[in-house]
């Protein structure tokens, strides 16, 4: 169990992703360039993300799909390239990663909460 003080640590949010590809040298790695909203003069802020759902989806269907990130997570290296946060999935023993979304339109950046 964690206290309601440690959930609210992490820093849910919405992004729309802009590009996807495979990661060269793995069958199941995306490299996703998400929009994370804008700056209050208009600058696109943007992240890189490195997820392991390639086995599920085509990075071509995944361009322009809002997805849920956990966004303020110590950036990793995987196969070479720097995930700037991490994606939320859902999975089971038969079934996953299926990607968490949102059921209608909403900026980039909005908070989860």
């Amino acid at each position: 169990m964690i206290t309601y003080d440690d959930f609210k640590k992490i820093e849910l949010k919405t992004v729309v992703i802009q590009n996807a590809q495979r990661v060269e040298g793995s069958e199941k790695l995306l490299q996703l360039n998400v929009v994370e909203g804008k700056t209050e003069s208009g600058e696109v802020l943007t992240r890189q993300i490195i997820a392991g759902v390639g086995k599920q989806y085509d990075p071509e269907l995944l361009v322009g799909k809002t997805i849920i990130i956990v966004a303020n997570l110590e950036p990793r290296k995987l196969m070479g390239l720097e995930s700037q946060g991490m994606l939320l999935a859902a999975s089971n023993e038969s079934e996953g990663p299926i990607l968490l979304t949102t059921l209608s339109d909403i900026a980039p950046g909005s908070e989860i909460r």
